[in-house]
């Protein structure tokens, strides 16, 4: 039972992708493909360099974006607004989930790599608007990407949490670490648990998680 480890927390941040709405809705999958129309289209690349690079970049730098930031001085805002321009009918409103972050004791925020005003779309779409005391987007880190420590330090410095009183929900498990080192209680939110030394938890039913821990 996993109650045990959250009366402590008083701070609670979700990850949007796959992590506010199930994998199933392949929002990314657009996401990814205007990511490589952005870099073909930058670079002056064909699509299979183009992807190439995305890779690399991600590997490499967390993100795209951040990637072409460092190694082609690429504007970010531009970009930010070009690959969120997607459709949103994929996603449903989701009254369990909305119920279960609802209940949570504390604050509680999203904190994504995509852009803050791209999570409010999606927030919306999902019927969960209100019940978030902020969003925040990697513009809010300085365009610095996860699972960059200091892109964890700068978000929760301006939010004035406490690591050491706060849980972090991420469907990827790499930027679990950096908040599991700085003292947080961390959940993977994956259809598949991936162990790992900074992973705490791991669920594939994000609400059935959270309500049980009111239990």
């Amino acid at each position: 039972m996993h109650q045990a480890d959250f009366p402590h927390v008083r701070s609670w941040v979700f990850d949007l992708d796959n992590t506010l709405y199930p994998p199933e809705a392949r929002l990314f999958d657009q996401i990814e493909a205007r990511m490589t129309a952005y870099v073909m289209q930058l670079l002056g690349v064909a699509r299979g360099e183009a992807d190439r690079l995305r890779s690399e970049y991600w590997r490499l730098y967390g993100t795209t974006l951040a990637g072409l930031m460092h190694e082609h001085g690429a504007d970010p805002a531009p970009y930010l607004v070009d690959v969120h321009d997607i459709a949103f009918d994929r996603l449903t409103p989701d009254p369990a989930l909305r119920a279960a972050i609802a209940a949570l004791p504390g604050r509680r925020i999203v904190y994504t790599n995509g852009s803050a005003p791209y999570a409010e779309r999606v927030i919306a779409a999902r019927g969960l608007s209100g019940i978030f005391d902020a969003v925040y987007g990697v513009e809010h880190a300085g365009y610095r990407p996860k699972p960059e420590r200091g892109a964890f330090e700068t978000v929760f410095a301006r939010d004035g949490i406490d690591p050491a009183r706060a849980a972090m929900f991420e469907d990827d498990p790499r930027n679990l670490a950096a908040p599991h080192a700085m003292g947080m209680r961390t959940v993977h939110v994956a259809p598949v648990a991936e162990p790992a030394d900074h992973i705490h938890h791991h669920t594939d039913d994000l609400a059935g998680f959270l309500s049980a821990l009111g239990r």
